[in-house]
């Protein structure tokens, strides 16, 4: 098993600085990327609010909040970033595309021995690590949203990926504090080839008429016991991510994953979620912000 001190998380967005503030957490360096400086700004202020938060709810103590936070770094350019990473956590939209580009550069920038992991809810690790000449050290590390209270990460094997990079994401997932299960490559993996059967169905019967929103999310939560309704969830996750999943598990898996027509007319509105303040439901102090 590989030694990791220094993690660099390559997009500092909601997932990107989710998995940065647990891995500071977790005891190591920990340097997060963003094009962006003002990505970067708010991430360095959200991974604070939380911490403090945790501390609060006695979830962590305050020395180890204070010392997580100064195991940060920040980084404008993914050079900067991933030349001293011993793993490197890439955190950039659900796009195979921008995936294939990342992993192309970090091919170049990373030492030979460097780990390079994919935060990927769906796509396909095996044709992300087919552009490096180590597909042997290239892995999934698919974690969930909100990061810092999620328990579970999935673990992809790819078709290349070795033993020893195996054991070393699994030991990271575990210093993370996280349940960790581990999974052969598949299209959506567990829970996302699951979750999106849920919520294009949800959307289906919210086309026809079937019942409310708020009644579907309702019935799942106190029927099922699920803790959060299907609208919330992809509220939450985001109507455009969902799309690019499902257009993905129905290229790959068949007719039963074909997004439902609500959900693309939704996606073309702009309605994205609570990031852009409307996706099924209104969030009109989110949708303030994103117009000022």
């Amino acid at each position: 098993m590989a030694q990791v001190n220094t993690i660099a998380v390559i997009g500092a967005g909601i997932m990107g600085r989710g998995i940065a503030h647990a891995a500071a957490l977790g005891g190591y360096r920990t340097i997060l990327e963003d094009l962006l400086p003002g990505a970067l700004r708010k991430a360095e202020s959200e991974i604070r609010v939380n911490l403090d938060k945790a501390v609060e709810l006695g979830k962590v103590t305050a020395p180890d909040a204070d010392a997580a936070f100064h195991r940060l770094e920040y980084a404008g350019s993914v050079e900067e970033a991933a030349r001293e990473a011993d793993l490197v956590i890439e955190a950039v939209p659900e796009e195979m595309e921008s995936k294939i580009e990342i992993f192309t550069l970090l091919d170049k920038i990373c030492r030979p021995a460097t780990i390079l992991a994919s935060n990927t809810s769906s796509l396909s690790v095996t044709e992300i690590a087919s552009v490096t000449y180590r597909a042997k050290k290239c892995v999934g590390m698919h974690f969930f949203n909100p990061v810092h209270k999620m328990k579970l990460l999935e673990v992809v094997r790819a078709l290349e990926t070795d033993d020893d990079t195996l054991a070393t994401a699994v030991e990271v997932g575990k210093r993370m504090s996280k349940e960790v299960v581990v999974i052969k490559e598949a299209p959506g993996f567990i829970t996302s080839r699951i979750n999106a059967m849920i919520g294009n169905e949800a959307f289906y019967m919210l086309q026809e008429g079937i019942a409310s929103a708020a009644d579907i999310d309702k019935a799942l939560k106190l029927g099922l016991n699920h803790p959060m309704g299907p609208f919330e969830l992809v509220d939450l996750v985001g109507l455009d991510t969902r799309l690019n999943i499902l257009e993905y598990l129905h290229k790959s898996l068949g007719e039963k994953y074909r997004p439902a027509p609500l959900l693309v007319q939704y996606v073309k509105a702009g309605r994205l979620g609570r990031k852009s303040g409307r996706g099924v439901y209104e969030y009109p102090e989110v949708a303030a912000k994103v117009s000022s």
